[in-house]
């Protein structure tokens, strides 16, 4: 039998990615730079810097109107403020240069708070602490106040997390500075997850990657703002070497089930290490397997009897040489989105199969590198790409949300409000001018559902330009069957081709599958959740004691902020449950029936409230009963309310 041994803590340090170097350039080069620059955090960083805050005066404080079909530069400066902005920046940095460059002196939580509210137009004091914690200057903030040997010397308590994808990897770190003894199972070589496991052409992120990343380890030299896949995978390799993480995690492990004892006030797991089949204890379990992990096939007869190579996008073959093939992509979503732009001029022949068109958000700079003298004011002034990311994260806080909200009012079903049909006709007012010369496609490729029901997309113009080739066609009638040569459409059409991409995204509503997981008096999560997986906080379930869930369902972000964020917050609402257990010499603890339904009665009615809720379009947000079983339909700070420490009332300790 397995046990968990007690590790070290994780030393802690301050991430950032950078070599810096000093500011010794000439004006007229440090006006290139500011050129470049995003303004409203530049200033915010260079009075940090400082000191000086009239930087932050308030003819350059950025309005922040909401956000429509795309985002208006620099925070919606005027061209008059963007002008006297950057004189007043370049004024700042030839200062600093001349002074030798020092360091930032100590500034005041009020001070800090003051550049806050410069880049967020005001945040009220609710919001501080989440913003504290997502600058993260100089002090981790999610870090757990306690130690396990402060609080429990001798208490024998061990965790095990269940995977090494991103948030794997952010409960790992928090076990480790508590001192909590834990191990960390992986079914892969290496850590990543999703990002490890997808590596199809074209794939990245469709959120800012500045963002995307842990507030407890920043990075201030990414490459793009929408990161190539390589590049997210090298971050969190990264991040888990330099945290210290590796020598806690078993890879080649997958979990086969979990079965709690309630007599021993332990879960006992079968895990399969290398084809051998072995016992692990714990007194916890976290799951961080994440929702997108296993490959969806769509069901379609014939599937199996192609003669061809077909494959998923999820599990795509790097040596895969497709020159001059005839190739199907079935599929419109995330993957074949970046798929078909990346292959096009390679194929054949490109048949690419649509069941809903995507709704595609204008980003014009999505392939981009970060511009040049950007990426030197990383290197130059400290914390700048602090403040960066804090400003792409208050950015995104409520995003659009406010532009997928429905109102009961409104009766039109291709939008679910007014905001929702103005956002909607500047979508289509792109659409157009990039089909001007196709109206056949331009038919087929606007979206009949409102926007926000499904996963809204990243649109540079490569979409278009490749389903304008001549070789490419893009196809709307339903598939009737796969056949030995192809693929066949209700229309009777045949179409054959050499390779079948699926690119149909993942199961994403069968959570913690495949794996068998008995509670208290042998229930089974599965069965108990019958297809419609729930859970208080998207992290514990009633019946299933000391099980915690990152990523769980309904924390899937949609139209606000990055879900590294939700899983952080989740995590450190685990260490404070697991603080909870071992400063009272508790033995278990799981959610009351009473406070789980109240919780998600509550997700349901807000989710209704939503586009995706109130469309009855087919999404992967919704499981096989129609129910949204994945999305977060709040503000980000709702959720940081949420998940700052247990409610005992809300819990069967014991």
């Amino acid at each position: 039998m397995l046990t968990v041994t007690s590790q070290p803590a994780a030393a802690t340090r301050a991430w950032n990615g950078l070599i810096m170097a000093t500011l010794t350039e000439d004006e007229q080069t440090i006006r290139r730079m500011v050129a470049d620059a995003e303004l409203p955090p530049l200033l915010a960083a260079l009075a940090h810097l400082t000191g000086d805050m009239s930087l932050i005066r308030p003819e350059f404080r950025p309005p922040l109107r909401s956000l429509q079909a795309s985002m208006e530069p620099q925070g919606g400066m005027t061209a008059e403020a963007q002008a006297a902005a950057r004189e007043a920046a370049v004024a700042a940095l030839v200062a600093y240069r001349d002074s030798g460059c020092p360091p930032a002196g100590t500034r005041s939580p009020e001070e800090i708070h003051e550049l806050m509210k410069f880049l967020t137009g005001g945040a009220g004091e609710e919001y501080l602490s989440l913003l504290d914690h997502e600058l993260s200057l100089g002090i981790d903030v999610g870090a757990p106040a306690w130690r396990t040997s402060e609080i429990a010397p001798e208490t024998d308590f061990r965790v095990v997390v269940i995977g090494a994808g991103m948030s794997g990897i952010a409960a790992a770190h928090r076990l480790a500075q508590a001192e909590v003894p834990f191990v960390v199972l992986e079914k892969n070589a290496d850590v990543g997850g999703t990002w490890l496991e997808n590596n199809y052409p074209g794939c990245r992120l469709d959120t800012n990657n500045f963002a995307y990343s842990y507030s407890f380890a920043q990075r201030g030299d990414w490459p793009q703002q929408f990161s190539a896949q390589s590049d997210i995978r090298d971050y969190f390799q990264s991040v888990a070497t330099e945290l210290g993480l590796r020598d806690k995690i078993q890879f080649g492990t997958e979990v086969l089930s979990a079965t709690w004892d309630e007599k021993t006030a332990t879960w006992d797991l079968r895990i399969r290490t290398d084809g051998t089949v072995q016992t692990l204890t714990a007194h916890a379990v976290i799951s961080a397997v994440g929702q997108l992990n296993r490959p969806n096939y769509p069901d379609i007869p014939g599937i199996d009897s192609f003669q061809g190579l077909s494959l998923h996008s999820a599990r795509w073959d790097p040596a895969l040489d497709l020159s001059g093939r005839r190739v199907a992509v079935i599929g419109t979503g995330a993957s074949a989105y970046q798929i078909v732009p990346s292959i096009v001029d390679q194929v054949g022949e490109l048949v690419v199969f649509q069941r809903n068109a995507p709704w595609m958000l204008p980003t014009p700079g999505y392939h981009e590198n970060v511009a040049t003298g950007l990426a030197e004011l990383f290197e130059r002034i400290p914390a700048y790409h602090q403040w960066f990311r804090f400003w792409q994260f208050w950015i995104a806080t409520e995003g659009r949300l406010p532009l997928v909200e429905v109102d009961p009012e409104w009766k039109r079903p291709e939008s679910v409000s007014a905001r929702n049909e103005q956002l909607r006709i500047q979508l289509l007012d792109r659409l157009k001018g990039q089909y001007a010369d196709r109206p056949d496609l331009y038919e087929k490729v606007v979206p009949t559902y409102p926007p926000g029901a499904k996963r809204m997309l990243r649109d540079n113009g490569v979409w278009a330009a490749a389903l304008q080739q001549p070789h490419v066609s893009l196809v709307t009638e339903g598939i009737a069957e796969v056949t030995p040569t192809g693929v066949r459409t209700a229309d009777g059409v045949l179409h054959e081709v050499d390779v079948i991409v699926y690119a149909t995204g993942f199961t994403a509503s069968d959570f913690l599958a495949p794996m068998r997981i008995t509670g208290r008096d042998g229930m089974d999560l599965h069965e108990h959740w019958a297809g419609d997986a729930r859970a208080h906080l998207g992290i514990d379930v009633p019946g299933f004691p000391n099980l915690f869930m990152l990523y769980g369902p309904n924390t899937n972000l949609v139209v606000t902020g990055s879900i590294i964020y939700m899983s952080e917050c989740a995590t450190e609402y685990i260490l404070e449950c697991l603080r909870l257990l071992l400063e009272g010499g508790h033995r278990a603890m799981e959610c009351r029936p009473d406070a789980y339904d109240t919780y998600n009665d509550l997700i349901d009615r807000e989710n209704r409230a939503k586009a995706w809720g109130a469309s009855e379009v087919t999404s992967w947000y919704k499981n096989a009963k129609g129910r949204v079983t994945q999305n977060w339909p709040f503000p980000l700070l709702t959720y940081w309310q949420m998940t700052r420490k247990p409610d005992p009332s809300q819990y069967d300790i014991r």
